[in-house]
């Protein structure tokens, strides 16, 4: 089996390309054949080993996957051979990786794949999308009616976190860039404004006159003084991003409006939690109201360079979509 794996934790040029033993699945697994994976961020974390978290050496690398059963284990009830699936929580925590010709799933951590949808499309918005879905509702407990502030409202997980509150029946504060003003009103921002203008604090106080019920940061910026002052009594603010910033935090704001700083990783996410924001991604799939605005498309060989391109800001919003064909081999696998 052909997979991209380190030797240890490193750098994105440790990443090699080659053959492995093809993994076994147990008696409560599923072996998927990998149709697409993609990069995350969260996946350079664990690679370089900025995120600790259980590795089998050699480990393979990657998160998510979009593929097709080809072996149940018996204790693995509601799948069959044949029938498309994802999941986005390998990688880590003792599982092998996503980014090889097979991989091997728990089961209740698979979910089927609405009919219709391309795999491409969808192994690009998996984790944003669950990751905002866990951050709106599970950290962040999210109402209809409430106001949220999306900072950096453009990015991947940004334009999930818009859509997903105004679907919700959430009024969407975003922040952005001008020329991605249009996109963000597009997946449901009430208001979007210029992260880059010298005024933004009173901009944002006069687009939330109530003050924000929930405000996240996807860049990780965490300038948390002036973001609890912009809460409203028992604000919520969701830190998801910015391991190295050390913000200053205002207590007696904090305390005496009953507001709250809660910290987020969707690593933790138990599996009701990954279900429940599964069930969340598959209907917004099947309803076509997440896609990314742009792939690029590499072969499972160019793993490391999708990890070098993403800690480079070279994709800028871009999605990369590993297939399993290498063009250097002279057969192309089923399974694409």
């Amino acid at each position: 089996m052909r997979a991209a794996y380190i030797e240890r934790p490193g750098p994105a040029a440790d990443i090699r390309y080659g053959d492995l033993p093809a993994p076994r699945p147990g008696p409560t697994d599923v072996l998927v054949d990998m149709i697409a994976t993609t990069v995350n961020p969260v996946d350079t974390f664990v690679r370089s080993g900025a995120y600790r978290t259980p590795l089998p050496l050699p480990f393979v690398v990657g998160r998510d996957v979009v593929g097709r059963v080809a072996e149940v284990g018996p204790g693995a009830a509601g799948f069959h051979a044949g029938d498309l699936v994802w999941c986005n929580s390998l990688g880590y925590d003792g599982r092998q990786g996503a980014a090889a010709e097979q991989a091997v799933v728990p089961v209740d951590r698979l979910y089927r794949l609405p009919a219709g949808v391309d795999p491409s499309t969808a192994v690009t918005v998996l984790h944003p999308t669950a990751t905002a879905y866990l951050a709106l509702f599970v950290h962040g407990r999210l109402r209809p009616g409430e106001t949220v502030v999306v900072a950096g409202g453009a990015g991947n997980v940004g334009a999930a976190l818009v859509t997903l509150a105004a679907t919700a029946g959430a009024r969407v504060v975003a922040t952005a860039s001008a020329a991605d003003a249009g996109y963000c009103r597009g997946n449901g921002a009430a208001e979007v404004l210029d992260y880059r203008a010298p005024d933004l604090v009173d901009r944002l106080r006069a687009a939330c006159p109530g003050g924000a019920d929930v405000y996240i940061d996807t860049a990780g910026r965490n300038d948390l003084g002036p973001a609890i002052d912009l809460l409203a009594l028992r604000g919520r603010i969701v830190l998801l991003a910015g391991a190295s910033s050390r913000p200053v935090l205002p207590v007696g704001a904090l305390y005496q409006n009953d507001r709250s700083v809660i910290g987020f990783v969707i690593s933790h996410a138990t599996v009701a939690e990954l279900a429940e924001a599964a069930g969340m991604v598959n209907r917004l799939l099947a309803a076509g109201r997440v896609a990314p605005r742009e792939i690029v498309p590499l072969p499972l060989s160019a793993v490391g360079e999708a990890h070098r391109m993403l800690e480079q800001g070279e994709l800028r919003g871009r999605r990369v979509v590993i297939r399993p064909w290498d063009p250097s081999r002279s057969a192309r696998p089923a399974t694409c």
